[in-house]
């Protein structure tokens, strides 16, 4: 099965600025939202944001509102995540994942990941 694949991590200074990448080449008509969630060395997945396939409704976690920015790009069929003022507490690895249902802020109800990209933010 095509997996999503994620892309644009890496290491910024705190107050820096990366921009993620989702993207998905498999058949999108099953697919209804798409999540981003992190993990860092010893603790649960998180949510970041999550957004429609079709783009729209957007939500964030409480930490990073404000900071970060979910999108959907139709042309190239690719969903963004546009992180500003990074701190330290941000670094993680950074997963897309892909549902079937309305969108979720529930790690476990994501059906398809991406690999994963690492983004470190050092002090």
């Amino acid at each position: 099965q095509v997996q999503p694949v994620e892309s644009g991590g890496g290491l910024v200074q705190a107050g820096g600025s990366l921009r993620l990448s989702c993207a998905y080449s498999g058949p999108t008509f099953s697919w209804y939202s798409l999540g981003w969630f992190r993990q860092a060395p010893g603790k649960e997945r998180e949510f970041v944001a999550r957004i429609l396939w079709s783009g729209g409704s957007a939500s964030y976690a409480d930490s990073v509102l404000g900071r970060f920015t979910i999108s959907r790009d139709n042309a190239k069929n690719m969903v963004s995540l546009q992180m500003n003022s990074l701190k330290p507490e941000d670094t993680a690895v950074y997963y897309c994942a892909l549902r079937r249902g309305i969108p979720s802020t529930n790690y476990r109800d994501y059906e398809l990941w991406g690999q994963g990209t690492q983004v470190t933010v050092s002090t």
